[in-house]
């Protein structure tokens, strides 16, 4: 959805049924994803007619592990690591939290470095238009 409304940033409002429509996503789910992304403050919404989202930043603002944190809460490998500090009664003699926490480190830097623009980008390199 997020990637569809930056797609289209300068087509105003779009209809949640056009991008369910061109993502192959049902309209009920994309309805279930869209408080999660109004009570963050990411989506302009309108109402009425000439109703539907639009994105309130650039798509060089947004990032896929901020999107992945609202919409699907902590993105922590193991539970031991969704809270800090740490609450697990055996955290300071796992032997294994280091390696959980490497693990987050390398997916939260990933995932903090791709924005829906590089997205878009990459899409836009990999469609060739061959003429004969």
């Amino acid at each position: 959805m997020m990637l569809d409304l930056a797609e289209h940033k300068d087509s105003g409002y779009v209809a949640l049924k056009d991008i369910a429509q061109r993502q192959g996503i049902s309209k009920k789910y994309l309805e279930q994803i869209v408080p999660l992304l109004n009570k963050a403050s990411i989506l302009k919404t309108n109402r009425g007619y000439q109703g539907g989202y639009m994105l309130v930043r650039e798509p060089s603002q947004y990032t896929v592990g901020e999107i992945l944190r609202i919409t699907e809460g902590s993105i922590a490998p193991v539970a031991c690591l969704e809270h800090t500090p740490n609450q697990c009664e055996r955290s300071e003699t796992c032997a294994t939290l280091k390696v959980w926490k490497g693990l987050q480190d390398v997916i939260c830097n990933y995932l903090d470095n791709i924005t829906l623009q590089d997205i878009l980008d990459d899409a836009r390199q990999c469609v060739h238009d061959y003429v004969i």
